[in-house]
């Protein structure tokens, strides 16, 4: 095996690795409300002594859980809002989001892309083509409205070729409203946790949250819908 082909491959490798370590460990299902239900006198009393370093290590962790598409993301913002608030947390959340979508999305593109590129032929070019005329609105609609799982959606763009910088302020922007929204879920689980109950999570749902999400989506679809319009030939 070539350097080239070694330094291309070997992230990816490593990114499996690693799951398959967190999966074999039994460490994923740490990332429960009963994990937190057990260690939140531990993980609060570490946030009052270490109010800087622990919401760097938990957006590196978020963002670890992210890259290595872990089912936890949801838990992880409903746990930064329980020990951060609704605010920090949900901060800490859409940057721990990003930078590991990044990282996927890195690893993807370096791994995957130029052999998929070679192996798919002219239609993988023309499906590039359509997608990256309005790359920036599909993925902020995707991010708004999550129909799609998350890793799939970190992964489609890297292989159509969608530029990163597009990809990131996309992703940025596409999971604040979400990422808040269980982040303020999160800063009430106290009370849910001691009465032994469990959150809504079904809140996202409900027409109060659920309507602005789809106008944010409708709103991003503007740019898409007049270049299509501007681009028709006049009669």
């Amino acid at each position: 095996m070539s350097g080239g082909t070694l330094r291309r491959w070997a992230p990816l490798a490593l990114l499996i690795l690693a799951g398959a370590a967190l999966w074999l460990t039994g460490l994923h299902r740490q990332l429960s409300l009963d994990g937190l239900r057990e260690h939140r006198e531990a993980l609060l009393a570490f946030v009052a002594a270490h109010s800087v370093l622990a919401p760097i290590m938990f957006t590196t962790g978020y963002a670890a859980a992210v890259a290595l598409s872990l089912p936890g993301a949801l838990f992880l913002t409903l746990a930064g809002g329980f020990v951060f608030g609704p605010w920090l947390g949900g901060l800490c959340a859409v940057l721990g989001g990003t930078a590991g979508a990044v990282a996927l999305f890195l690893i993807a593109r370096t791994a995957l892309g130029s052999s998929l590129r070679d192996r798919a032929g002219t239609w993988l070019q023309r499906l590039e083509a359509g997608f990256q005329r309005d790359a920036f609105s599909y993925l902020l609609i995707l991010r708004l409205v999550p129909l799609l799982p998350f890793w799939l959606v970190n992964l489609v763009p890297a292989l159509l070729g969608m530029p990163l910088r597009l990809f990131a302020a996309a992703t940025f922007l596409g999971i604040i409203p979400a990422a808040l929204v269980f982040a303020g879920v999160g800063s009430g689980l106290g009370t849910v946790l001691e009465a032994g109950g469990t959150p809504n999570l079904g809140l996202i749902l409900e027409p109060r949250v659920l309507l602005p999400l789809l106008g944010l989506a409708a709103l991003a679809l503007v740019p898409m819908v007049y270049r299509r319009w501007a681009g028709r030939p006049k009669c």
